[in-house]
């Protein structure tokens, strides 16, 4: 079977739903939720936006004790217990991923929940970061009913692995209004 690679990936937000967004792919247009504050072009570390503009798609992180390892092209590693993404601006290590404990702000990778299964990190404020412009923003997978993230875009399992399908590296998104 051929998968149609895809160079760019479009998001858009949904007509009238702020927090709503459209997934453009080849085979057709996917539901997709987006950060509660909508898409703003100026993202800062804790205003649950969705960043706009285009970035690079960097590697796959996935539950290895919940999912397999995903069909892509991308580079995949495995979640593991003790990793993290630092949140905090004033840590060197800002907008990266990090081992827990920490004493700064960190989110957790492996979540409770099933958001984190399967997760894309996109290269939004890393090449250069700047300090309180925003961290951890990934494609993950939705709650039930997409409720909105905290500027990530978050996508359904199937849809997730669809889209996995088709990633290679140089691979971009474009977050648009």
């Amino acid at each position: 079977m051929h998968v149609k690679r895809c160079r760019t990936i479009v998001v858009r937000r949904a007509p009238g739903r702020a927090s709503e967004g459209r997934l453009m792919l080849p085979q057709g247009v996917r539901r997709a939720a987006l950060g509660r504050s909508g898409i703003k072009a100026l993202k800062r570390e804790g205003d649950d936006a969705t960043p706009l503009g285009r970035f690079p798609i960097r590697e796959v992180l996935y539950r290895v004790d919940r999912v397999l390892r995903p069909r892509t092209g991308l580079p995949c590693r495995a979640i593991r217990k003790d990793d993290g993404w630092c949140d905090d601006p004033s840590d060197r290590n800002y907008n990266r991923r990090i081992r827990l404990p920490s004493w700064r702000s960190a989110e957790g990778l492996m979540r409770a929940d099933h958001l984190y299964d399967l997760t894309i990190v996109l290269g939004y404020n890393d090449l250069p970061r700047v300090k309180g412009n925003g961290s951890a923003i990934f494609m993950h997978l939705a709650r039930p009913g997409y409720t909105p993230t905290e500027g990530c875009i978050a996508l359904s399992r199937r849809d997730m692995r669809a889209l996995l399908q088709r990633l290679r590296p140089g691979t971009t998104i474009e977050i648009k209004r």
